[in-house]
């Protein structure tokens, strides 16, 4: 009896991540003869606790096409972190009881890091447990964080919309700033690396074009060098523009954003620091300001999304299939940029012993030497990644996305599970 898979998608979702997910079930599809039904957790990992699978064999090929159009997480996605198997094994017993009840042989988790050291453990208790699983994990964060591969799909498409949305707000501001604002301030994601933000200085090509100051959580946070950098792109240039990473922080390691609380993933929820920047502007200096948050703006914004950051969504996620059919486990396909003056890349394979709960920051040499902009090592970097459009087809003047059927399949196992 052909083994069938498993898919479910993990954490915040990108513009591009039901892109491989199409990767996933077109190329599964072309294998029918070595796997049977891909089944998709709804709302993630949570969908394969609660024996909630969904029978994708039951969406059309035209479907599951769009998918690689349409931005959100099409199955539902969670923020729900597994905890270690000394603590609670049950959980990750309850993931090989439903495997084992349909018939599972594959396993494919589409995430960031947190996922990755959720599929690195689901494949080593399968093995001690004695039904073996080829579990392959498939990068996506916007964070653009994971270790080995060049880049995170999702991340070329938030990096192209931090750009345009940088570029765009500074001919307003600069169209104002003789009479009125003279301050805008972009708040971008990005905890612990600043990468997001890194992608705004891509709406200039001088010291005097905007953006005139970025805050990396890479480089701790001066209050006297920031209000005096503001000041002089003002007194030079009329306005100031800033793009700054979620994550910014003092000397001392605390978030200038700290709200206080702490997500399910024992993060430090952040929030509000554009407007903490502008009223620490405003109190100093006096000028009038505007600020903006990009939030979930710019990771589902598939109506402008990087054509290269589609590309390389779907391609993860055809060699996720690929890799499990060859016998591969607890691996990553990963993204390796090619050397030569034209930017070509392929995917090569990662282990997940070397991905899991590791981050990667921005290195220092994509940072100028004052810490408030980046070099022309980080432009080399960045420019590919956000290349060609992809635009979705438009009906009415709105792009035309699509929605599954979303069938879950009988229970099997018998009882229920708690997911707290």
């Amino acid at each position: 009896m052909l083994k069938n898979a498993f898919y479910a998608q993990s954490g915040g979702v990108t513009a591009v991540i039901n892109a491989s997910a199409c990767g996933v079930i077109e190329t599964a599809r072309s294998h029918s003869d070595q796997i049977g039904t891909v089944f998709a957790g709804k709302n993630g990992i949570i969908g394969a606790l609660k024996e909630e699978l969904i029978d994708t064999s039951l969406e059309s090929s035209e479907t599951i096409a769009a998918l690689k159009h349409t931005p959100g997480g099409a199955f539902g996605s969670c923020r729900y972190k597994l905890k270690s198997l000394q603590d609670n094994r049950a959980e990750y017993e309850r993931l090989i009881e439903v495997f084992k009840a349909h018939n599972i042989g594959y396993f494919f988790y589409n995430g960031g890091g947190d996922s990755a050291d959720t599929c690195l453990k689901v494949s080593e208790l399968s093995q001690h447990m004695g039904y073996p699983i080829h579990a392959v994990h498939i990068p996506k964060t916007v964070d653009n964080d994971l270790p080995i591969t060049d880049n995170c799909p999702g991340f070329g498409s938030v990096a192209k919309y931090i750009a345009i949305a940088t570029m765009e707000a500074s001919l307003d501001i600069v169209s104002m700033c003789a009479s009125s604002t003279k301050i805008f301030i972009l708040e971008t994601m990005g905890r612990h690396a600043g990468w997001i933000a890194a992608a705004g200085g891509l709406a200039g090509n001088s010291s005097d074009e905007p953006p005139h100051i970025i805050l990396f959580p890479e480089v701790a946070f001066d209050e006297e060098a920031f209000l005096a950098k503001v000041d002089a792109s003002v007194k030079q240039c009329g306005y100031c523009v800033i793009v700054a990473s979620e994550g910014a922080r003092y000397a001392n390691g605390n978030f200038l954003a700290d709200s206080g609380t702490i997500d399910v993933f024992g993060h430090k929820q952040l929030g509000g620091l554009a407007p903490t920047l502008a009223e620490l502007i405003k109190s100093k200096l006096g000028y009038k300001h505007h600020w903006a948050v990009a939030d979930y703006l710019q990771r589902s914004a598939r109506h402008i999304a990087s054509a290269v950051d589609v590309e390389q969504a779907y391609a993860v996620g055809k060699a996720a299939v690929e890799y499990a059919l060859a016998g591969k486990n607890s691996v990553m396909p990963a993204i390796t940029r090619l050397p030569g003056p034209e930017y070509a890349w392929h995917i090569t394979e990662a282990p997940l012993s070397q991905v899991a709960n590791v981050e990667k920051f921005m290195p220092r040499e994509f940072i100028s030497a004052d810490g408030f902009g980046i070099t022309q090592a980080a432009r080399e970097y960045l420019q590919p990644l956000i290349a060609g459009e992809s635009y979705p087809p438009y009906q009415n003047g709105l792009p035309s996305y699509t929605r599954i059927r979303g069938h879950l399949v009988a229970p099997k196992t018998g009882r229920t599970f708690d997911v707290n």
